[in-house]
């Protein structure tokens, strides 16, 4: 596959065939190169965590293929205040399991409510900084659906071609200094928007699925 190659959903369905719900949302896989970063860093990743659940909606656009649509969190929140993100937050009690997290979340964010919601795949837990494992649930949504915004959490929803996220020349390699030293990781810069930490990791790792 090229990285001009458009994408629709069948192809997308087809990859994440065989992918399940995580059995321990909290049994996180540390992303490669993560053996050089600084030593508090790990510990701190590996420490106690919280699950979490986030849902990456697809949606196809006609003969453009698929899209995916983002969140900017508001400003006023007590972790990851301001960045793109991923509808989704910390398991609730009541949430079944991680998947009901995703779902809950995604509706009190963003108004999609589950009828407008396939789920099709699912990737392995990883860890933030901010003390969460959180598992990333694939899904195509209806794009008839009006979104309906809580301000509270969320500013603005935008949507990012799949296609310009494929494009290897829109992958670009950063130092970010953390615990003193420097960590080498990926952002996607989109029409003014800046796709980076946790968020451009799981876009990157649907890319590794996608393309392989």
């Amino acid at each position: 596959m090229t990285d001009s190659a458009i994408i629709f959903a069948a192809h997308l369905r087809a990859r994440l065939t065989g992918t399940s719900l995580p059995t321990n949302p909290t049994d996180i896989v540390m992303p490669p190169g993560s053996e050089r970063w600084p030593s508090s860093m790990r510990e701190q990743l590996l420490a106690s965590l919280t699950p979490a659940g986030v849902l990456v909606p697809f949606i196809e656009r006609g003969a453009e293929g698929l899209s995916i649509l983002f969140t900017q969190r508001s400003a006023e929140l007590k972790h990851h205040a301001g960045q793109v993100s991923f509808p989704g937050g910390r398991m609730d009690p009541g949430d079944a399991d991680i998947a009901a997290t995703a779902l809950r979340e995604t509706y009190e964010e963003v108004g999609i409510a589950r009828d407008n919601i396939e789920i099709i795949g699912y990737l392995e837990p990883m860890p933030t900084v901010t003390g969460y494992a959180v598992t990333p649930v694939v899904a195509l949504v209806d794009g008839s659906i009006e979104l309906k915004i809580d301000k509270t959490e969320v500013e603005y929803a935008f949507e990012v071609p799949l296609q310009f996220l494929l494009d290897r020349n829109n992958q670009k390699m950063v130092e970010r200094e953390i615990h003193g030293s420097k960590v080498s990781m990926v952002e996607f810069h989109y029409d003014g928007q800046r796709i980076w930490g946790s968020t451009a990791f799981i876009v990157f790792k649907l890319i590794e699925i996608i393309r392989d």
